[in-house]
């Protein structure tokens, strides 16, 4: 699910219209993406559009054009809500349940999960304590008592793919979370006044004690849980030494092409992530490319 340009429309000249909430609820045509705790709903590989006159009490949003050029409307419901409490649970899907989506429903979706999310958490001032009023159609908070305009906010996170020096082997570490059940590539959130790069120097280190170089940027991905957005990297590891922090991380090991490759089919020697997250992405790419270590230190 990496997006590599706009997809969604996401119809921004509209956000500043007097009353166009209100006005695009009642028109019939609108359609809208119904989010509760994190989830919506798919129709096989289509996120659900419904009428507005489906919904009932909810925060709203304008989340944009679809394809068609007909308004999507987002709806933030809370858990229990009578108009769609006939809807089987099973229908209800995160991120990582959603499976392979097409570029334009991923971005719909990681859209309406996010902004969802920030309408459910942001309702009061962190300044002053004042509750919010709604501007830009979803998309700003406004507080009468400081004079403070909010907005979304995004964790810029670095999650890294690393090479042994010969380019031969891949560097997976298991998070304590997992509890073994699966390796991934390792993640961290960058710190007040750090870059990037100081990020992946950083948690290597942490994590793994492993110093690395030739740090490459690779792609990005929206992964709002609640609110990150994932920085993917590839770097070479300075040598194979790698010694888990026993706390976040609990085994590393490195693995060769081959092992990676029958463990994507499900049967090799680690579960790997699935096939929404960009670790993945990360991981196939690395395995597809056979030309080994390169780049620049950085």
């Amino acid at each position: 699910m990496t997006a590599q340009r706009q997809i969604l429309d996401r119809a921004a000249e509209l956000r500043t219209q007097d009353g166009v909430l209100a006005r695009l609820r009642a028109d019939a045509a609108t359609r809208v993406v119904v989010v509760r705790e994190g989830r919506l709903r798919l129709s096989g590989e289509t996120v659900l559009r419904v009428p507005a006159a489906e919904v009932g009490d909810a925060e709203w949003a304008l989340l944009g054009r679809d394809a068609d050029g007909t308004i999507l409307l987002l709806a933030a419901v809370p858990a229990e809500h009578d108009s769609i409490d006939s809807a089987p649970e099973e229908t209800w899907l995160g991120l990582r349940d959603a499976g392979l989506l097409s570029p334009r429903e991923a971005d719909l979706f990681v859209t309406a999960i996010a902004l969802a999310s920030w309408l459910a958490d942001a309702g009061f001032c962190p300044r002053c304590g004042t509750a919010l009023h709604l501007r830009s159609a979803g998309w700003s908070r406004h507080c009468a008592t400081c004079d403070e305009e909010h907005f979304p906010r995004t964790d810029p996170a670095i999650i890294v793919a690393v090479e042994s020096p010969d380019g031969q082997r891949l560097l997976l570490g298991a998070n304590a979370n997992w509890r073994g059940r699966m390796h991934s590539c390792f993640a961290g959130f960058v710190e007040a006044g750090e870059s990037l790069e100081a990020t992946v120097h950083r948690e290597l280190f942490e994590e793994a004690g492993v110093r690395v170089r030739d740090i490459r940027y690779i792609a990005s991905q929206a992964w709002p849980y609640p609110r990150s957005l994932m920085l993917g990297f590839r770097a070479v590891a300075v040598d194979e030494q790698a010694t888990p922090d026993g706390e976040e991380i609990v085994d590393a090991r490195w693995l060769t092409r081959d092992e990676i490759r029958s463990s994507l089919a499900g049967d090799g020697p680690v579960g790997l992530p699935g096939r929404a997250s960009i670790a993945r992405r990360l991981i196939v790419d690395w395995c597809d490319d056979e030309s080994g270590a390169r780049g620049e230190p950085a």
